[in-house]
């Protein structure tokens, strides 16, 4: 019988997380390498991602900061060639990159719509695709997508406007499940996190500005802590949830209960 600790160890694994130099990513990097995991930290800013990787190799593990837009399909097989040759193997995806754009919908720009779609979804289609490949070689894999508690439900106008988002991370929720029902014979995991609301970079404006609006649908009557998402990506990372594969981890403050 495996002991729990060693059932939620990383040690030795190695993973990548897009979007991951800062908010909820950079907090995702330093969960899998706490947990014993080398770390490539990929974003569109080298500069974050070298900084952020500097604090992964405090923790004692290899972290490789790396450039990517995932909406550029060069830039992802460049991600990859970085992850096998500094690690040998890729074990861990974490597909957190991600945008946002905000407008009324009647007044929604189709170029924005469809720079929003080739990011969240087709970007996020591509790191599957491509890392699949080599998870089904190794049969053996973790993915997990980071959706929004947006992929399950509307939000009042007077909170947020973002129409592409919602659609685009319930677009997620689906891809996760078929992705889960196809690839999981091969020992491949695929899971998603659907965060609520958590202060970053791309929630500070709405959170700012509509916070009390939001507050009022949160049962827990805060938003997320910066340590809040740590355990539910180590357990979907890690051996403790072999058997689990096509979920949805809600981390929301039960925001979606009510």
């Amino acid at each position: 019988m495996v002991r729990v600790q060693d059932l939620f160890s990383l040690e030795g694994k190695a993973a990548i997380v897009t979007g991951g130099s800062v908010g909820l990513g950079e907090q995702m990097c330093m969960a899998l390498a706490e947990a014993g995991a080398g770390v490539v930290v990929s974003a569109r800013r080298l500069d974050r991602c070298e900084a952020t990787a500097d604090k992964l190799r405090g923790l004692g593990v290899k972290a490789v900061p790396v450039k990517c837009d995932v909406s550029v399909p060069e830039d992802i097989d460049h991600m990859i060639e970085v992850a096998q040759k500094e690690f040998g193997r890729i074990d861990i995806l974490v597909n957190n990159a991600g945008i946002t754009w905000g407008s009324p919908i009647e007044d929604y720009p189709l170029d924005r719509w469809k720079k929003l779609l080739d990011v969240n979804i087709t970007g996020t289609f591509n790191c599957c695709q491509k890392i699949g490949r080599i998870m089904i070689g190794q049969r053996y894999g973790k993915i997990v997508n980071i959706a929004s508690v947006c992929s399950f439900v509307g939000i009042d106008p007077a909170a947020m406007n973002a129409i592409g988002y919602h659609v685009s991370k319930g677009a997620l929720l689906s891809m996760t499940r078929d992705l889960a029902a196809k690839w999981s014979c091969y020992g491949v995991n695929i899971n998603a996190i659907a965060p609520g609301w958590f202060p970053t970079q791309m929630t500070e404006f709405t959170l700012k500005e509509k916070g009390d609006i939001l507050l009022r649908h949160i049962p827990a009557g805060r938003f997320g802590g910066e340590d809040e998402l740590k355990g539910a990506v180590v357990y979907l990372s890690s051996a403790a949830s072999n058997y689990v594969s096509g979920h949805v981890l809600c981390v929301d403050g039960g925001y979606l209960a009510v």
